[in-house]
């Protein structure tokens, strides 16, 4: 069931094309994230959602309901803002119930409520604290409270994580989880984070210039991103130019350069006639460096190291290969076992059919 469904929204600013035609929907109780560079439209979409922004074309349900001319107040939605909008003068416990304010509730009941939100994220015994007095991560936890008091189907979260330091980060996006799942209902992030969008959601929608490039689950946008712009934006990818050299029922021959000819999945070929213009990506953490003693993997190509960076759990290698102008970049885990191979090493890079990622070179 959806919760929300988007239909040819279009907004401008102006002479600016901030959402060009959006469509899609978003289940009932999922944790949904927006994600892309600045400027991709996804923030402007989560105000057009929440209504403090009014689109120019196409329609807006939440729950059943249009929500044409429907302002934000009356919708049932919240939001969390990047800088969290806490009263610096007020208690913690003040910040939570403001909301409810309107509602003209018995100061029991408040006191109740807020007591509830609170223990929910974690600052139980926080309500008599002075707002100014909090860390960052804290004031992110009142803020959630704030939101969740008003019972809303619907919490729209504008990069409340970025002003965290990343340890503190990580936790939070743990939390946030956990809170989404125990809580049931629909949360909508708004990130340029991929690693955050990856960690957290059961689905992401991948924004450019106002329009949605793919929406997938994370693991399926990862392996196997629809565009070269997707690829490249998903962590590390390497780039290959690549062309078709044959098709069958069932498989396609592929010449990638710099790595030879592989068989290929048809179903997993862009739909180009044989030898349209594509291009191959594989993930650094799919390569592998084969040490003389090691057995070969399916394919292995031969290189030479020309750049290493340790970073602690990882070494990231760039290396080249034959007739290849670019580098080549590899991942390898640090093992105690495991040297860290010198810049100007002769080395294999094994590699697998599976791990080769088509894409239409766009």
């Amino acid at each position: 069931m959806s919760m929300i469904e988007l239909a040819n929204i279009e907004k401008n600013f102006g002479t600016y094309h901030a959402l060009r035609n959006l469509s899609c929907k978003i289940k009932e109780g999922e944790f949904f994230s927006l994600l892309g560079p600045s400027g991709s439209g996804k923030t402007t979409l989560l105000r057009t959602i929440a209504g403090f922004e009014q689109s120019n074309h196409g329609t807006i349900m939440i729950a059943g309901r249009s929500m044409q001319n429907v302002p934000p107040n009356k919708r049932p939605t919240n939001m969390v803002f990047q800088s969290y909008a806490i009263f610096p003068h007020m208690t913690v416990a003040q910040n939570v119930a403001y909301g409810l304010r309107s509602q003209r509730l018995p100061k029991s009941d408040i006191a109740d409520m807020v007591d509830a939100e609170l223990t929910k994220v974690g600052l139980a015994d926080y309500g008599e604290r002075a707002a100014h007095a909090l860390s960052g991560g804290q004031r992110q936890r009142v803020a959630l409270a704030r939101a969740l008091i008003l019972k809303p189907k619907v919490l729209l979260l504008d990069e409340p994580l970025s002003a965290l330091d990343r340890k503190l980060r990580e936790e939070m996006q743990s939390e946030l989880r956990h809170l989404q799942r125990s809580l049931g209902i629909t949360f909508v992030l708004v990130t340029h984070d991929q690693e955050e969008a990856l960690t957290m959601s059961d689905r992401v929608a991948v924004m450019f210039e106002g329009q949605i490039a793919q929406l997938d689950t994370p693991q399926a946008l990862y392996l196997r991103p629809a565009t070269k712009q997707v690829a490249e934006f998903l962590g590390a990818m390497n780039i290959f130019p690549a062309r078709i050299l044959s098709r069958t029922t069932g498989t396609a021959m592929i010449q990638i350069e710099g790595l030879g000819t592989v068989e290929i999945a048809d179903d997993l070929v862009p739909k180009l006639a044989v030898n349209g213009k594509i291009c191959a990506g594989v993930r650094p953490e799919m390569m592998t460096i084969l040490d003389g003693a090691e057995a070969s993997t399916e394919h292995e190509t031969p290189a030479v190291i020309s750049d290493a960076e340790y970073r602690g759990e990882l070494t990231y290698y760039e290396v080249k290969f034959d007739g290849l102008e670019l580098p080549v970049t590899v991942s390898m885990r640090n093992t105690t076992t495991r040297d860290i191979k010198q810049v100007g090493r002769k080395v294999r890079i094994g590699w697998g059919s599976g791990s080769a990622v088509l894409l239409a070179d766009q």
